[in-house]
């Protein structure tokens, strides 16, 4: 059996600035399946859900890996801010790669969504003081220059084990409030130095300093063709406010640019179908988001749409205004969709869930704490499932 025609544009390869060829378009985004250590090592079971998917996607991203504790998300993600984390991350990075893709590993700091350090440690770090009532109340403490220079720090250290780990890249993320992402916030950051939010080089700077820390990383110790990607959220909003706006966040991918040899840029953000999410404010107010992102970016580096692509029609919708299209969690329940759908059996894909499939899915037992939440607020798996995966933790 042959691709339909009308998905033949999905199957087109592609081509990393780097010189990289992907055979298709479709990207495995990141998916915290809480299945590591409490330590946050790799576990036997992280490694048969990734070879399970091994031939889901030509690129693969892992899962938030935090790169310190205080950073820490979820309370059994996995962890790369220690080297006695390299050995688990080669052998997760070998099972990613044995289908012949590229395996990414996505770093992260949680900052103030640190709960598992909250939980911890009665403590979690921000730009600015703030006064919080969830999960409990509690205070974000600002972060010192000291603390902002040993955070950057710890991104170029989690690079470096990445690269020993035998990944072909790593993925720094800005999105979904993120600790990047919250410097560069007005509603997050209310400095008086120079991280503050007075100017936008000013609110850049920390994301800048981190991608600068990252790019000296590969340029000393990485092979020539290692993939930095970048992930954002183009537009920050609180009901009819806006942290910044799209033409901010377009100031701070060409200064990022500037410092860094990017591989593409992910676009993300909370949401159902974000990939045809639409500008609130400014001079592109109404306009598709990915649009405007990909008339700036585009020819510089490739754009990656995500959010809620969840079937073969919305993963060719996305990709008028992208030239790679990430989805997670289709490949949960279906880590054979792009197989599928190659082949023309489109109506074959069932991205549905029972437990009687818990061992042919390799998803583990414990997946998904914390994570069914995160499923709702996108939606891209049937409440059915959903509701499968909660009485499954439960």
């Amino acid at each position: 059996m042959k691709t339909s025609e009308q998905y033949r544009t999905l199957f087109k390869s592609f081509a990393l600035p780097n010189g990289i060829e992907l055979e298709n378009r479709f990207v495995l985004s990141p998916m915290i399946t809480n299945s590591s250590t409490i330590e946050g090592y790799v576990t036997e079971e992280d490694l048969a859900y990734a070879e399970r998917r091994t031939a889901s996607a030509p690129l693969q991203i892992t899962g938030a890996a935090y790169i310190e504790e205080y950073g820490q998300l979820f309370e059994y993600g996995f962890s790369i801010d220690d080297d006695r984390s390299i050995e688990g991350l080669k052998q997760l990075a070998q099972a990613m790669k044995r289908g012949g893709g590229k395996a990414i590993v996505q770093l992260t700091h949680a900052g103030r969504f640190a709960k598992i350090a909250l939980k911890d440690f009665g403590v979690v770090y921000g730009p600015s003081k703030m006064n919080l009532r969830s999960p409990v109340e509690h205070t974000v403490l600002p972060m010192t220059k000291r603390k902002i220079g040993h955070v950057i720090t710890q991104y170029a250290d989690a690079t470096r084990r990445a690269i020993k780990a035998g990944f072909d890249g790593v993925e720094i993320s800005s999105a979904q409030r993120l600790l990047i992402q919250t410097f560069f916030s007005n509603f997050s950051n209310q400095r008086d130095d120079e991280y503050g939010p007075q100017n936008l080089e000013n609110r850049s700077r920390f994301g800048i300093e981190v991608m600068k820390a990252v790019q000296n990383v590969i340029d000393e110790e990485a092979p020539s063709n290692f993939i930095l990607g970048f992930r954002g959220t183009p537009e920050e909003t609180r009901g009819s406010e806006i942290g910044y706006s799209v033409e901010d966040f377009l100031y701070f991918m060409d200064r990022i640019m500037e410092v860094a040899n990017i591989q593409y840029l992910a676009t993300a953000s909370w949401g159902k179908n974000i990939y045809k999410q639409t500008i609130r404010q400014g001079k592109f107010k109404g306009e598709f988001m990915n649009r405007v992102v990909y008339d700036h970016i585009a020819g510089r580096i490739p754009v990656m749409a995500t959010g809620g692509i969840n079937s073969p029609d919305k993963a060719l919708e996305a990709l008028q205004y992208a030239d790679l299209v990430g989805m997670s969690t289709p490949f949960v329940t279906e880590p054979d969709f792009v197989a599928k759908l190659k082949e023309g059996r489109e109506s074959e894909i069932n991205l549905g869930f029972s437990k009687e499939e818990l061992a042919d899915l390799a998803i583990p037992e414990r997946a998904f704490k914390d994570i069914v939440e995160l499923m709702d607020i996108g939606g891209s798996l049937s409440e059915e499932a959903r509701h499968e995966f909660r009485s499954l933790y439960k």
